[in-house]
């Protein structure tokens, strides 16, 4: 049994400079903390993150959020005993009494979900991951990492409609040799882009991306390509390639606004496999908008085993969602995020549904993040076999990595998924 005795909540700053909330949760083995993320690529499906609007932080102060956590929160999960943390999960869902998290606010609910699975898992004298395994019954996996190191669309603020152009080191043995893979190419990158269109080309976007002035997605994919094969590596050998097109936010009356052109679903699909029949691209996620799931399940259909086809706005960790998508044949893999759906048990739920129909999954970031390390363990823990967390830069994003490093190091028996992760 787990028994909180005290529950408290603080507005902090997030790695875009906007509030979010950090909680404490006490009991008998000390007191845990967790920071909250926040998106700014947002699918109207996700869970209500509340904002008290007004002049304040232009609107986007969370006061309300965390005077939640600090009483109607606290009120309902203190000093009772609960099994776990499902029940702990199940207790907040119930007093905020909405289908989507609004009264009491997701990014409430969730800050006192992360920290209490940090408590349990300490009570349990064991790692947060290791908490994460026993609680969805799955096997610890090292994740390959997919790392965003061109930032368009609403990353960058530049000409590129699709948002992320990541790097997939997935042709390793171990997690720490990819990922030093993925820094020299991310370093080979910044002098390329910088010799190549001076200075102003290396400017970062909000996942750690490079935000080059192109405007096509073949320049930035043919950047990349250089500096894989610069910093000694075979693209489509150790190193695959994979975007985030992110396709809600250049979709505009039935039609898609993407290199220039004006394209109807059918021929955006094909300009996707074009671009796949020209570069290793191994994965594409949110090809089409939000609602499109007969486009995604046609796209993917065509793709067949030459593309991962990830749905992320698509589902929003929502497990209503995800049957229709697995009913629909819409995509073989979903993304993962915590704030999307607002709690640890039910971001677990997502990852199972999705696992037990066959598909992959991948545990996210957000572009607005803290230095919370949560998500490396729920990635290992949960044996996703992917994470996506940004570039290897900026601190919100490495903290991740670094956990990564941390638990490969300390437990040396856990694989890595490395290229097979691709192969359902």
């Amino acid at each position: 049994m787990v028994k909180l005795t005290s529950v408290r909540a603080d507005q902090i700053l997030d790695s875009r400079g906007n509030p979010t909330v950090e909680t404490w949760v006490s009991g008998g083995p000390g007191e845990f903390r967790a920071q909250v993320p926040s998106g700014a690529s947002t699918g109207k499906h996700e869970a209500l993150e509340l904002r008290d609007g007004g002049m304040e932080f232009g609107g986007k102060g969370v006061l309300r959020a965390v005077s939640n956590v600090n009483g109607a929160i606290s009120e309902t999960i203190c000093g009772k005993e609960f099994s776990g943390l499902r029940e702990i999960d199940s207790a907040m869902i119930m007093r905020d009494g909405t289908p989507n998290k609004s009264a009491l606010g997701a990014n409430a609910i969730l800050g006192v979900s992360m920290a209490a699975a940090r408590l349990i898992s300490s009570e349990n004298g064991s790692e947060l991951f290791q908490f994460l395994s026993s609680f969805s019954g799955r096997d610890p996996v090292m994740p390959v990492p997919l790392l965003n190191i061109i930032n368009g669309g609403v990353h960058a603020g530049g000409e590129l409609a699709v948002q992320e152009f990541q790097i997939v080191p997935s042709g390793f043995v171990k997690f720490s040799d990819a990922l030093r893979c993925a820094s020299e190419i991310y370093q080979h990158l910044k002098t390329h882009l910088k010799k190549k269109f001076g200075p102003l080309a290396v400017n970062i976007g909000d996942e750690g991306g490079f935000a080059p002035p192109v405007s096509r997605t073949a320049e930035a994919l043919d950047a990349i390509t250089v500096a894989i094969s610069e910093a000694g590596y075979s693209p489509g050998k150790e190193v695959y390639l994979a975007i985030d097109a992110a396709a809600s936010e250049f979709y505009r009356n039935g039609k898609y606004r993407m290199d220039g052109m004006e394209l109807e679903p059918a021929e955006l699909s094909d300009h996707y496999l074009s671009l796949a029949s020209k570069y290793p691209l191994v994965s594409i996620e949110d090809p089409f908008d939000e609602e499109a799931f007969d486009d995604f399940a046609a796209f993917r259909a065509a793709a067949g085993k030459r593309l991962q086809v990830i749905g992320d706005d698509l589902y929003a960790t929502n497990t209503s969602r995800i049957r229709l998508g697995i009913e629909k044949k819409s995509t073989s893999a979903v993304l993962i995020k915590l704030n999307q759906i607002g709690t640890v048990s039910e971001t677990v739920d997502s990852t199972l549904l999705a696992i037990g129909a066959g598909m992959n999954t991948v545990v996210s970031h957000r572009s607005g993040e803290t230095a919370d390390d949560f998500i490396a363990d729920l990635a290992v823990g949960t044996g996703t076999g992917q994470i996506k967390t940004g570039a290897p830069a900026r601190g919100e994003r490495v903290v991740k990595y670094n956990r990564l490093l941390e638990i490969e190091r300390k437990h040396p028996e856990i694989g890595f998924a490395g290229h097979s992760v691709f192969s359902r």
